[in-house]
């Protein structure tokens, strides 16, 4: 599903590079290499801030805690997403509640969050899943009515863009994840969370940092979640190679679409409302005998992985998790037929081809 070794060598050569500048510095977090990559992806997402985290989800639980959404506040969203997204709600002090998806996407669906909504929704965190980001103004409008936040989870998303914008800036705040297989990713884990509200961010660099306005005074409760120095290097480094490596994501795909034959036996999502508006942090298809389809590819030396193949509404913990009162029926459909197959910049033609024999063979 993703080939790191392939990668070209001017890209290990150049991290490498930026690693001994770190270390040559003397200085490993919170310094200027962080401070440059907010600015650089800040700047690249439209808006004006952005705070470097330890991770996704901790972008997700410090922009909630920014906004004061804790213990008694509701949040909307998907079960079919990384378990981090909810995880992020509760550790924020925060309940999820879940709304069903779209079954031609993947997204979550509108009627069913409205379904969702009580006097305690205090915001929907939006997952733009496998990379795709549709009817933006649709839900910036809903939060409008409503009065409530718009957070994205933009873990999959990195430079999605639809009506001119890109993903994370279109609600208050927007969660980034930077972890090795994202479309951008560091050699560990890393995150952002990006905003144009002054006062958020400011509020937001003081959590991330034990809650210290300046050194030893601690106005509130924080957590330890701060993007460090070596990451935030390499993270500019594959900055410069992001628009080739999106833009061979999406030839990839069109690829796909127009070479997949059966649709009876696999079907595809829907395609995007606007090309830039998917990149393709993974392909995605249907497969009703989802287990013969995988030792298919496998017999076929081909590697392909299902995300996800529990919702969160399944999982243990979170078997009485609040939902829409009609069900959550999309998306367990979903994560019963729903299959990832390979879909990265190091792929060649070749590779392609194969992929798409394997699967028509199927």
């Amino acid at each position: 599903m993703n080939e790191f070794k392939a990668e070209p060598q001017e890209i290990r050569e150049a991290t490498l590079t930026a690693v001994a500048r770190v270390l040559e510095s003397g200085w490993y977090v919170l310094g200027k290499e962080v401070t440059d990559f907010e600015q650089q992806w800040a700047a690249l997402c439209g808006v004006q801030h952005g705070v470097g985290v330890g991770n996704g989800m901790d972008a997700i639980e410090v922009a909630l805690r920014a906004l004061d959404i804790g213990p008694g506040d509701e949040v909307i969203t998907t079960p079919m997403t990384a378990f981090a997204s909810v995880l992020g709600i509760h550790r924020a002090g925060a309940k999820a509640v879940l709304a069903d998806i779209d079954t031609h996407t993947g997204l979550m669906n509108m009627d069913s969050v409205k379904r969702c909504i009580t006097p305690r929704t205090k915001a929907i965190l939006l997952v733009h899943l496998y990379g795709q980001i549709r009817d933006m103004q649709a839900w910036v409008a809903l939060c409008h009515e409503h009065k409530i936040e718009l957070i994205e989870d933009c873990a999959q998303a990195h430079y999605a863009r639809i009506d001119g914008k890109v993903a994370g800036s279109f609600g208050r705040a927007g969660a980034y994840s930077f972890y090795p297989t994202k479309n951008l990713g560091c050699v560990g884990d890393g995150g952002m969370m990006v905003t144009s509200d002054t006062a958020l961010a400011e509020r937001a660099a003081r959590l991330r940092n034990y809650g210290q306005s300046v050194r030893y005074s601690h106005p509130e409760l924080g957590l330890n979640s701060r993007l460090d120095e070596i990451q935030a290097a390499i993270l500019k480094v594959r900055l410069a190679w992001m628009d080739e490596f999106t833009a061979r994501r999406q030839a990839i795909a069109r690829q796909y679409r127009e070479g997949l034959v059966n649709h009876s036996k696999v079907t595809l999502l829907a395609a995007p409302q606007e090309d830039a508006a998917h990149v393709y942090h993974l392909f995605v298809l249907h497969c009703q005998d989802r287990e013969a389809f995988l030792r298919h590819m496998t017999e076929h030396k081909v590697q392909a992985l299902i995300h996800y193949p529990i919702p969160v509404h399944h999982q243990p913990p979170c078997l009485d998790i609040p939902r829409d009162p009609q069900g959550l029926r999309q998306s367990e459909a979903h994560a019963a037929t729903c299959v990832s197959i390979p879909c990265h910049p190091q792929m060649s033609d070749t590779d392609v081809a194969a992929v798409l024999a394997a699967i028509n063979a199927y």
